[in-house]
Order: structure tokens, then C-alpha cells, then sequence
């Protein structure tokens, strides 16, 4: 038999899912070129959202596959980085063209990053489906063959 909740448990519940994918549902971003990024933009586009910091190890190890992932047109992916933990903008925008990083950079704070969702470590990346679904989260690395694996799954798999 199923146990009986509280309403006002079932409630908070509700509430708490509804207020992640309203969070989730749309975000406005602006890059250390001014361009905004706004998720309903990409409609019909995979986005990957990456939270990074120039001091984290494995961070700086998925950069080369970030790049590829936004590089490659057949993917039909766009990479944004946010740069979390960081001294001054000038720092990361050095570091990130040292790296040849191709992909929109983004200052971030925990205030913005709330748009998206937690960031309870570097890395942590959002991936969006064509539709403008939050379909995966990872706390730590990616791989450039996780993401495009994920994304070649069947569609049915990612609609929604």
C-alpha cells in the first residue's frame, strides 16, 4: 500500500518542481563581448550551458572538447562558459583567448547562475534540448563523446 503524504508536503513538492523548470525554462546571459544569450533564442539548437573557473583542473581539461562540440556544425550544439570565481574580467578573457576558446564567454556570479540552476562545484554544465528543455545536468568533466552521444540519442528520448 502507498503511504499517505500531507497535502502541504505534495504541495511544497509542486512548488519547488515549478519553480526549478521556471528557473530553468529561460535564461538571459551577456557575454565579455556585451552579446546577450537568451535560451528562447536557440530555439531548434542543442545549448550547453558550462560553469568553469581558470583555476579548476578539470575545467581547463574540457575546454579542447567544448571547443569541438561548438566548432562542429553538425552537432548543432552552442557552447556558453561561464566563468564563476574569477578576480577581474580582463583575467578571464586573457586566459580564454590564450585557450583559442571560440565559444561565448561569460562573466558569472552565483546571482546569475541561479537562472540556470545550482552550481555546487566546477565544472557543472546544462544541456537544453532543440525545444528549450533542460534534458541533462552533470556536476564535474564532460567529454565531447558523452555530449554527443547524449545528443544523438533517439528523439524520443529528448522531446518535450
Amino acid at each position: 500500500m502507498f503511504k499517505k503524504t500531507p497535502f502541504y508536503l505534495l504541495a511544497l513538492g509542486l512548488m519547488l518542481s515549478l519553480s526549478f523548470t521556471a528557473r530553468a525554462a529561460e535564461f538571459t546571459l551577456t557575454d565579455t563581448a556585451g552579446k546577450v544569450h537568451v535560451l528562447s533564442e536557440y530555439k531548434g539548437k542543442w545549448v550547453l550551458v558550462n560553469f568553469w573557473a581558470t583555476w579548476c583542473p578539470p575545467c581547463l581539461d574540457e575546454i579542447p572538447d567544448l571547443i569541438a562540440l561548438h566548432e562542429t556544425k553538425k552537432n548543432n550544439l552552442v557552447v556558453l562558459g561561464v566563468a564563476m570565481d574569477y578576480r577581474n574580467a580582463k583575467q578571464v578573457t586573457d586566459f580564454a583567448e590564450g585557450l583559442f576558446v571560440s565559444y561565448p564567454i561569460i562573466l558569472g556570479d552565483r546571482k546569475m547562475a541561479a537562472q540556470i540552476g545550482p552550481v555546487d562545484g566546477l565544472p557543472t554544465s546544462y544541456l537544453y534540448n532543440p525545444q528549450g528543455k533542460l534534458v541533462a545536468h552533470q556536476l564535474g568533466s564532460i567529454t565531447r563523446e558523452d555530449v554527443e552521444a547524449f545528443i544523438q540519442k533517439p528523439a524520443k528520448t529528448t522531446k518535450n
